[in-house]
């Protein structure tokens, strides 16, 4: 039986039985983890969502109530995105070595090409179990997170802040009555809309820039384990 050949250093590269069945159950692992980290993804939204729906509920659920309710919601949506935010980073984690797998093993070996140890793939998988590291910045997963689900729910609620201080108790008239519909207490009105429209501005500003972000790293990016 001829040698296995070797990687210039001494390594072996060949893929015997052992290292391919060690491979497919590396790669089945990685898929079921993020899997369970989609799943989490998914938990973070639906919170977003019920608790959103709640909020209009209670602001609709008579003329005399208070939109402060669909202000709160707000809040709370952001921190369910900063919450999937982060998590999306450890499914994003996984779901790149997964797809580095099915890229650089699995797509040429169907293809009919020799595929041994030792390469870029290889060394790029190896490296990252080793040193284990994020492949996505937070304000990118904040982006893609916003752009994906949060920015429908945070226009949702832009809108029903609008339509309750348009419409209760009465149809408005004036900008005025927005302005003493909108007050919060000792907070003047305009305050608050100039403050509502400051945090819905700036979610816009973290959409367009991750956008423009997550296109600069498609152009140059090589491999899908590639940091930036």
């Amino acid at each position: 039986m001829a040698d296995n050949p070797e990687h210039p250093d001494g390594r072996e590269t060949d893929m015997d039985p052992a290292r391919m069945t060690l491979l497919a159950h590396l790669y089945r692992s990685e898929v079921s983890r993020s899997t369970q980290w989609r799943t989490r993804l998914d938990n973070t939204t639906n919170w977003a969502v019920v608790t959103t729906g709640i909020a209009l509920s209670a602001t609709f659920s008579n003329i005399d109530a208070s939109p402060l309710p669909m202000v709160l919601v707000g809040m709370l949506v952001s921190v369910f995105l900063v919450f999937e935010a982060r998590r999306y980073r450890y499914y994003n984690l996984f779901r790149a070595r997964a797809r580095l797998i099915e890229s650089d093993f699995c797509a040429p070996v169907l293809s009919g090409v020799t595929v041994g140890l030792g390469r870029d793939w290889s060394n790029l998988l190896a490296e990252d179990y080793r040193t284990p590291h994020y492949h996505i910045s937070f304000i990118r997963s904040v982006g893609r997170r916003l752009r994906g689900n949060y920015s429908w729910i945070l226009a949702i609620q832009a809108i029903a802040y609008y339509g309750k201080i348009a419409i209760h108790p009465v149809a408005m008239s004036n900008l005025q009555d927005a302005f003493d519909r909108a007050a919060i207490g000792p907070i003047p009105g305009y305050l608050v809309i100039m403050a509502g429209l400051a945090f819905h501005g700036g979610w816009l500003v973290v959409a367009v820039v991750t956008l423009r972000l997550d296109q600069l790293y498609r152009q140059r990016r090589q491999s899908p384990m590639e940091h930036k």
